[in-house]
């Protein structure tokens, strides 16, 4: 199964290993950096087969999460713990960083320790660690400090439900779902669309009294081509109907991921025209965006960003909306625009550049940044919410977002 687990940092250095099944050595961790020299941390493969072993790791927020695998895991299944480690230190942390992890190292390898046994996945739900392992608090990091342990035994109200502990007792029953969207999309020169999908996250926030069991139903629940399912849904019923039939975490995780794969769209929410016209050693650009639809909801935080070719020297421009810089060192111009909405004035600007050599092109593509608050780009919605063996009902509230993702305009 997962022999050992290594977090390298951006520099390959080792910050924290954890053995399960015998001690392996780190010449392993040089030979994945052997195998991956060249290639930056984002690029490495997954899943990386050696004369030395099977090698799964995952890249998240500048560390790598490295493990080392016998031949006959599942790679998915290695894949899914290492998403879990991860998301399972942002709930403890707020964030995952190298100076998170030196900071709250005890913590850290405390809940490596109950997240696997002898190299098989044991406990990894959020309610029945904390239940073990209390949270970090300054009371807490002083009491490791003084060499105190604070682990504790659970308190006897974990229920057969290993997500989620009995006894949760809630005045107000309310129950929050945050449908979160990014767009991904590849336009050409001519506005024409390429490639284009949105990776979607269902986020809830629960505050249930009891044992609640739950069924969620969406209006269009088909338009998924791919998902993944929190470990509470009934997979089963969700295959059949299409509904989320769940009893519900306490307090917040993430219900479902899922993809949809725009092959044909005929919309995305906003369009930008690049234009740049290069001359002997630098040119002028001219770019304008306009809101298309998001249905009728204001785009946010709106911003442009365009690299440059690393031979110019200097950038002036004029934005009608807002403002920019140029990065010198990154050579990259970023468009600040902020809030707009389809009825006000067409965001542009305009500027010249000069370059200390001859140009082939100023740069091969532009990429933009926005947010549309109360908006899923999808088109997915709620229809309905039912609450089995309590005698409540709950409060109910659904928030949708659209983000960009990877929204690239190529020049």
């Amino acid at each position: 199964m997962i022999s050992s687990l290594f977090v390298l940092n951006s520099t390959g250095k080792i910050i924290i290993e954890k053995h399960w099944r015998g001690v392996v050595s780190r010449s392993v961790v040089d030979y994945y950096l052997n195998v991956t020299k060249g290639m930056s941390q984002e690029e490495a493969l997954p899943i990386i087969d050696t004369p030395q072993g099977n090698y799964v790791q995952i890249y998240r927020d500048s560390l790598t999460f490295l493990t080392t695998v016998s031949a006959e895991v599942e790679p998915l299944l290695v894949l899914e713990f290492l998403h879990r480690v991860v998301d399972l230190l942002v709930e403890y942390f707020d964030e995952v960083s190298e100076t998170v992890i030196k900071d709250n190292f005890v913590t850290v390898y405390q809940l490596l320790e109950e997240m696997m046994d002898y190299g098989y996945p044991l406990t990894t739900e959020p309610n029945a660690l904390k239940d073990i392992i209390s949270p970090p608090t300054i009371i807490n990091r002083v009491m490791n400090a003084a060499g105190v342990s604070t682990d504790r035994l659970p308190n006897g109200t974990l229920s057969n439900v290993p997500w989620r502990k009995s006894g949760v007792i809630y005045t107000n029953n309310e129950i929050y779902f945050d449908i979160v969207e990014e767009l991904d999309a590849i336009v050409d020169s001519n506005g024409s669309v390429i490639s284009c999908e949105i990776n979607g996250n269902i986020l809830s926030n629960s505050r249930l009294s009891g044992m609640p069991d739950l069924t969620l139903s969406f209006v269009n629940p088909r338009l998924f081509d791919d998902y993944s399912l929190h470990p509470c849904i009934r997979h089963g019923k969700y295959e059949n109907e299409r509904i989320l039939s769940f009893i519900p975490p306490d307090g917040h995780f993430k219900l479902m991921s899922y993809r949809v794969d725009l092959r044909h769209p005929t919309y995305l929410p906003i369009y930008v025209k690049p234009q740049i016209s290069i001359y002997n050693n630098g040119g002028k650009f001219d770019i304008s965006v306009s809101i298309r639809h998001s249905d009728g909801k204001p785009v946010e935080n709106l911003a442009i960003t365009f690299p440059m070719a690393q031979c110019i020297e200097n950038v002036s421009a004029s934005p009608n909306i807002g403002q920019y810089t140029f990065d010198r060192t990154t050579k990259v111009l970023r468009w600040d625009i902020g809030r707009v909405q389809m009825k006000d004035r067409m965001p542009m600007i305009s500027g010249t550049f000069t370059a200390s050599e001859k140009l082939g092109s100023a740069g091969s593509s532009i990429l933009a940044d926005f947010q549309i608050s109360m908006y899923a780009i999808s088109g997915l919605k709620v229809d309905s919410l039912k609450v089995f063996y309590e005698g409540y009902k709950p409060y109910k509230g659904v928030r949708s977002v659209t983000k960009s993702g990877k929204f690239q305009i190529r020049i």
